[in-house]
């Protein structure tokens, strides 16, 4: 049989002159006094609550990373690969990706992009990855055709060299998207008009039109016109598809793409769009 003291706290007071007093905690029987076996004793502290610490979140990945990917794969040659439509300067070459492990760079070079102006974020290797995860991901089910577009991923790789072997990681420096689309029904431009479940597409030659999205470039390979160049490429595409004009949404803010578009030829489409004001973006046009 055992006596169990307890202790009543009392709180720090601050005056609002003079020094601070300090008050000791007091040790106080309990009364009546308690008395308790070793069963009963064992029963209480069963049932005491436990204290869980919180800590900060890790971000996890939600799709894992396919397992079929070989980070070590060499990248192929050009006769492996045999595409009649590409586009060579310099030290490079832009192409349509082929390989699953070039979509997987591209995907990662956009992570970092995205990424590169917040070094010092807590995690930032971890949302580094899920962002690469996720659009990795799209990218393959852009693939597959969905809402009826006809979509392509462009690289820019580096230009084989004898005796260099380098894997696709180490080549890929340069990446965009492009897709072919249909105006909904009364547009002239795409965003003319806001998408709702009740807009129809115009599915004519004369309504389509080419979109380019996600271009970015490798840090170490920038000003060596790899953006200039797969713009080009795309230009090109479109034109041997027999689609015009190309267009691109570009942050009102972001200078140096804007001169980049207008160099090659883009214009800048009069409009009034509420949507796109609020986002402050705009839409640039090329007319092939």
């Amino acid at each position: 049989m055992s006596t169990v003291s307890i202790y009543r706290t009392e709180f720090l007071t601050f005056p609002t002159h003079g020094s601070i007093r300090r008050r000791k905690l007091q040790r106080l029987p309990l009364s009546p006094a308690v008395k308790m076996d070793s069963k009963s004793f064992e029963r209480v502290k069963k049932e005491e609550p436990s204290i869980q610490l919180q800590t900060s979140p890790i971000p996890q990945l939600e799709n894992p990373r396919p397992s079929n990917l070989r980070f070590d794969r060499l990248q192929p040659s050009d006769q492996e690969l045999d595409q009649d439509h590409r586009l060579e300067f310099g030290r490079f070459v832009a192409r349509e990706a082929v390989l699953d492990e070039e979509f997987w760079t591209a995907a990662w070079l956009r992570a970092e992009t995205h990424w590169e102006d917040r070094p010092g974020e807590r995690y930032v290797d971890n949302f580094k990855r899920q962002f690469a995860e996720q659009e990795f991901n799209a990218i393959k089910r852009r693939y597959s055709g969905q809402h009826g577009q006809t979509y392509t991923c462009v690289v820019t790789v580096r230009k084989e060299e004898r005796n260099v072997k380098r894997t696709v990681l180490k080549s890929v420096v340069g990446t965009l998207d492009f897709s072919i689309r249909h105006l909904l029904h009364g547009e002239s431009f795409p965003g003319e008009r806001e998408k709702h479940m009740f807009c129809s597409i115009s599915r004519t030659n004369l309504n389509k039109y080419v979109y380019v999205s996600n271009l970015c470039v490798a840090k170490s390979a920038r000003r060596q016109s790899i953006a200039s160049n797969m713009l080009y490429f795309v230009i090109e595409s479109a034109r041997s598809k027999g689609v015009e004009p190309v267009y691109v949404h570009v942050h009102r803010n972001n200078e140096p793409a804007l001169e980049l578009y207008e160099k090659i030829g883009f214009e800048m489409v009069e409009m009034a769009n509420s949507q796109l004001l609020k986002q402050q973006m705009y839409l640039l046009c090329f007319k092939t």
